[in-house]
């Protein structure tokens, strides 16, 4: 069964325990939460390509802690929220792990584990891939872009692309991935983005072709952050009524993992996933009150791997009791 820890419930319908909240905050003097979303990706037979979710605290992330196995690999700056682990050995398993550590030094516990495995070496192999074909991109509102691709080729195996914004790798997917989304940019800005392709041996191949693109004006998060086929639904459990909503998640680099409720114009539920979210569509259950014929308005947002919030998922219409 998947789980989910519940962080805040119908702020003005139960006794609420922080109306608002977003996890990973630091307020209060408390350390910084977990870094949540922690993926690992072999980028070549010697190399682990380490990315996350950043964290809210006050005083901000200053720095976050990289972990292989027990061993600390790496401090990296709290603007980042990736790092490439070198030297590793092939054809070998890894468990990975991130801490936060914020402006007053205070050392959040660790993320969940993420695994990754590197492949085999290859000898003798210094023939990179040939540069991905047919790179195109659109603005997805004001705060990301879409980016494609067509596939690499090589005398092997191509391992990885990475992404590059201007001349500064930016982010790395999988070899079998031909597309992404890149967040986290600034309205009306025009930015300057290449793929490449890597393969088991580290080589890397020339750079695909310069897109060029710029962002929306304004402060639209982008209509491709947000959840997409968003239903929602009432039922009727004891005497009581509870909305029943389903989404898909957003198609952006990372893992989301938080998502924000919005209920009648006012922000209800903030929920994060206690584990790794379930692959396609998502569900969640939560309790409205006991009036029959009571209309509400729900939508939802997540919360996107940069820290930012995604754009809100359409809105819809429940009323209590009503019939199918």
């Amino acid at each position: 069964m998947r789980r989910v820890v519940l962080w805040v419930v119908l702020c003005g319908l139960v006794t609420a325990l922080c109306c608002g909240c977003a996890g990973g905050g630091g307020d209060d003097g408390r350390a910084p939460g977990a870094p949540t979303g922690v993926t690992a990706q072999a980028g070549s037979a010697t190399s682990v390509h380490v990315m996350w979710n950043a964290v809210a605290a006050d005083p901000a992330v200053s720095v976050y802690e990289v972990y292989r196995g027990t061993e600390k690999v790496q401090e990296v700056p709290g603007s980042a929220h990736m790092l490439d682990v070198v030297r590793l050995a092939p054809s070998t398993a890894y468990v990975f792990t991130v801490r936060a550590r914020d402006g007053d030094g205070r050392l959040g516990p660790r993320s969940r584990e993420a695994r990754a495995t590197t492949p085999a070496a290859v000898a003798a192999d210094r023939s990179p891939p040939t540069p991905p074909g047919a790179v195109t991109g659109q603005a997805a509102g004001s705060r990301a872009v879409q980016l494609s691709w067509t596939a690499s080729t090589d005398d092997r195996k191509v391992v990885s692309y990475d992404v590059y914004q201007g001349g500064v790798r930016i982010h790395s997917v999988g070899g079998g991935q031909t597309a992404t989304v890149v967040t986290g940019l600034r309205p009306g800005a025009r930015y300057s983005f290449t793929v490449r392709a890597r393969d088991a041996a580290d080589n890397v191949s020339p750079a695909g072709a310069v897109v060029r693109l710029t962002t929306a004006p304004g402060a639209d998060e982008g209509a491709e952050t947000a959840p997409s086929d968003f239903r929602a639904s009432a039922h009727l459990a004891d005497g009581s009524y509870y909305l029943d909503l389903s989404w898909v998640p957003p198609r952006v680099d990372g893992v989301v993992t938080e998502y924000q409720i919005q209920l009648d114009g006012r922000p209800a539920t903030s929920l994060v996933w206690g584990g790794t979210p379930p692959p396609g569509r998502a569900t969640y259950s939560f309790y409205v009150g006991r009036e029959e014929g009571a209309g509400h308005r729900v939508r939802l947002r997540a919360r996107l791997p940069d820290g930012t919030w995604g754009a809100f998922s359409v809105e819809r219409t429940v009323t209590t009791g009503a019939r199918r």
